[in-house]
């Protein structure tokens, strides 16, 4: 049984219709990647996922349960976290209160303290800067800020919304590796991102949407190397 499981979702902003029945599956332990160009529907699917954006038909599964109707918060606290584009932090928080934010669906003290070291320990520069307010960290230490706060709540599946949008390639790199640190601690990743090459180089299998369809799936190393792939979105 897929940890997550998408079927024939369509989703619709007023008479436009953004998803066109697309179906997709996230087994546990695996990272998926969604590419595709602006508009194609990445950041509207995460948030159908996530209950943010309402569906108009089709279902979404979570550990076999059906979520399609659960609100946002209910699916935080069923173990699914989401890092959203644009990150989203709390300007006029610290770090470590924008973390404890992160925490807010748990109750044990001494597991949140271990999760916050385990952050720490991704992420030593929030640890360095637990005291400064969020809104004066540069972009990339935002962007792992977000990253951080999504995994204080201990989840089973961690969506990340463009990670790597407005960042130096240093950052960049930086945030790919952390990524894949977390898949090897054993949070299941789906991955929405831009930056197509860098995705697949981590992925195990992706999805490529355009329009909000499906239009190419299967192992990222052969997407990788797919002509279609690379011509629309490797640069090449």
């Amino acid at each position: 049984m897929a940890m997550l499981e998408v079927k024939d979702l369509n989703v619709y902003y007023g008479m436009i219709q953004a998803i066109k029945g697309i179906s997709f599956e996230v087994n546990q332990g695996e990272v998926i990647a969604l590419i595709g160009a602006n508009g194609a529907g990445k950041t509207t699917t995460l948030h159908a996922v996530t209950g943010l954006t309402p569906v108009k038909s089709g279902h979404i599964f979570f550990e076999g349960k059906d979520i399609t109707k659960v609100p946002a918060h209910k699916i935080v606290s069923m173990g699914m976290a989401h890092v959203p584009e644009g990150r989203r932090v709390f300007a006029q928080l610290s770090v470590y209160q924008n973390l404890k934010m992160g925490a807010y669906t748990r109750k044990d003290k001494d597991e949140i303290r271990q999760t916050l070291d385990m952050v720490y320990e991704h992420f030593p520069r929030l640890e360095e800067r637990k005291n400064q307010m969020a809104g004066t960290l540069s972009g990339g230490e935002q962007q792992m800020l977000a990253m951080g706060r999504a995994l204080m709540s201990h989840p089973k599946i961690i969506l990340m919304d463009e990670p790597s949008m407005g960042l130096s390639p240093i950052f960049v790199n930086e945030i790919f590796e952390i990524i894949k640190k977390v898949s090897a601690a054993g949070t299941t990743v789906l991955l929405v991102e831009q930056n197509a090459k860098k995705a697949l180089s981590i992925a195990d299998r992706a999805y490529v949407l355009e329009t909000g369809k499906i239009i190419l799936q299967g192992d990222a190393d052969k997407l990788l190397n797919d002509e279609s792939v690379k011509k629309a979105y490797l640069g090449e």
